[in-house]
């Protein structure tokens, strides 16, 4: 299995993103002591809400945040919520944001797979051992709690009962976390529950993971169809694959990838162009619409199930779709700009969270609605995207730099910083991605024999390594005897790609999608692109502040400025910060 490094530590957008996130949102206490409240108030009884979820999603990417950071003030803060929550649980197990009476219907055990997930995660960082005892075990009587009332058995209500919303896969996509207590203690009624919910095909109108193994259908035809819950399901059916080693699930969730990738992942690298449903977005992506879409759940969700798959597989597709979501709809989905967002419950404008939760792809705006808002009886509100978009920001950097199970290096982005593995730690110079070319120097003693596998991207027709050119290969492999101050010369080929669908045109440099956008230009992008040609010329200009990169693009009625997706459309408060990745085209 492909292994996190030791200590990462970058410098350009990587970083500069989890720094963002850190500050605009994860040493928030008041966020925190809202997320716990709600397990007290018993809040989401009423609506029949999700608020519970919130703790949970912003533990477990606090959690990764720190992992590469290793900033104090956040463990400590982490700490603090996690002792904040743990008073919290009923004498009966219970860590619910329902009354008992109201239990198991709506979101219920949606937010009770966050709580656990959440808590797990912090395990991993956790200092303190008797904390972290504390934790398992009351992590055991929620789980337990819920293995009493769920089942097959006579007086047992089913999981994919226990939701009137989305055929019950919201309820089973606690799978994921009940496998990790299992990994963690031992006890076989975790596995067994595991299994029992896997039984069930995740859905009360159909078989999912039968679907998967068959592959005839793609996931848009599938009875349920809220693509962040039912890849959150595939993402359990995995874990309980690689605790198992059944080998059908491994490849019912291969195939439910390549499904979704086929059928639904749009130039940005997300999915859904109908709210947050897969709805065959990769022909319709093209299409005006006036409902929200590529929704920023989905986005970091679809990352988490490519890292896992990379990690056992290490296959660079993986990475290479991760690559493509994390440059594009994810860093798009920042609100750096601290912009009001757009509430449709509260029909008005309210002060800024760190994540906008949908992205446009054709001729529209950003901040057009808040993501699984939910408001706080204490005041104040919160919404799914905000609080899941953390640990979409802390893979990026993460899977940078990895190391195999050989202790090989492996480089899967040109990240301009420093890396520690076993026994070295090597530098990495680079603008990657607004440059091609990169140096990669070892530091070790004495010498020592190594091999350090560098990924040629998807998009990148010929990677040169060391004078080297090398076209077929999705890893370069160097092996040698290196002395410290030893380095490797390394240069993408990196170009303007176009595409073609639907009569429109998309623009692609390196990972990054590229945008028209409205206040950038004077020209109207509205306007028909003609190429004069079939390959596209153009300059590469300096970006502007915010901005990876910046190209003039020739076409038969003069230039066309294109910028990376993720600096386009951010002064969404602009009524004409119009922008688009598909740009109409006249032949």
């Amino acid at each position: 299995m492909i292994q996190l490094l030791r200590r990462i530590c970058l410098k350009g957008r990587m970083d500069e993103n989890v720094r963002f996130v850190i500050a605009r949102q994860l040493k928030n206490r008041a966020y925190w002591n809202k997320f716990c409240e709600v397990f007290s108030t018993k809040e989401d009884t009423a609506d029949e809400g999700w608020r519970a979820e919130y703790f949970g999603k912003m533990m477990r990417g606090a959690v990764w945040i720190y992992l590469y950071s290793r900033d104090e003030e956040l463990y400590d803060v982490m700490t603090e919520a996690v002792l904040n929550m743990l008073p919290r649980q009923e004498e009966n197990g219970r860590f619910s944001s329902y009354t008992q009476e109201k239990e198991f219907t709506g979101w219920d055990v949606w937010g009770r797979k966050y709580l656990l997930t959440g808590m797990l995660h912090y395990c991993d960082v956790c200092r303190d051992e008797a904390l972290k005892t504390r934790i398992v075990q009351a992590m055991e009587r929620h789980v337990d709690y819920m293995i009493a009332h769920i089942g097959s058995e006579e007086g047992r209500i089913a999981i994919t009962a226990t939701s009137e919303w989305w055929s019950g896969v919201n309820s089973c996509s606690v799978l994921e976390p009940v496998v990790e207590l299992y990994r963690r203690t031992g006890k076989a009624e975790y596995l067994a529950f595991a299994k029992y919910i896997i039984s069930t095909g995740g859905c009360a109108d159909g078989d999912l993971v039968a679907l998967a193994l068959e592959g005839k259908k793609l996931p848009h035809e599938y009875p349920v169809v809220k693509a962040y819950e039912v890849m959150s399901f595939f993402e359990g059916l995995l874990a309980y694959y690689e605790v198992t080693g059944e080998e059908p699930y491994y490849r019912a969730v291969c195939n439910f990838a390549e499904g979704v990738q086929a059928g639904d992942i749009t130039a940005i690298g997300c999915a859904g162009c109908t709210h947050e449903c897969f709805d065959n977005a990769a022909l319709r992506q093209t299409e005006y619409s006036d409902v929200i879409m590529q929704e920023t759940c989905v986005t970091v969700t679809w990352m988490r199930l490519l890292f896992r798959l990379y990690r056992l597989s290490g296959k660079a597709c993986y990475i290479d779709r991760l690559e493509c979501s994390g440059w594009n709809a994810l860093y798009g989905s920042l609100n750096t700009e601290g912009n009001e967002q757009y509430s449709f419950e509260r029909r008005a404008y309210l002060p800024a969270m760190a994540f906008d939760s949908y992205s446009p792809l054709y001729m529209n705006k950003r901040g057009r609605g808040i993501g699984g808002f939910k408001e706080f009886a204490s005041g104040g509100y919160f919404g799914c995207c905000a609080a899941i978009g953390a640990c979409g920001i802390a893979l990026m950097p993460m899977t940078a730099l990895m190391q195999d199970e050989d202790g090989s290096l492996i480089v899967n982005a040109l990240c301009d910083g420093e890396a520690q593995a076993d026994g070295f730690s090597v530098c990495v110079k680079s603008a990657y991605p607004r440059d091609a070319k990169g140096t990669i120097t070892v530091f070790c003693e004495g010498e020592r024999e190594l091999c350090i596998r560098i990924r040629r991207p998807a998009w990148c027709p010929v990677l040169t390594v060391n004078g080297r050119r090398f076209s077929k290969e999705d890893f370069c492999t160097v092996r040698g005897t290196f002395r410290s101050g030893d380095t490797i010369d390394v240069a993408y080929e990196l170009s303007l790609r176009a595409v073609r669908l639907n009569g429109k045109i998309a623009f692609f440099y390196g990972p990054l999608t590229l945008a028209a956008d409205a206040l950038k230009t004077e020209r109207d992008i509205r306007r028909p692109v003609r190429l004069g040609g079939r390959q596209p010329v153009f300059r590469v200009l300096p970006p502007a502040a915010g901005e990876l990169v910046r190209i003039a693009l020739k076409t038969a009625d003069g230039e066309l400025l294109l910028t990376d997706y993720a600096s386009c459309g951010k002064q969404w408060l602009n009524e004409n910060a119009i922008l688009s990745v598909w740009l109409d085209e006249e032949t």
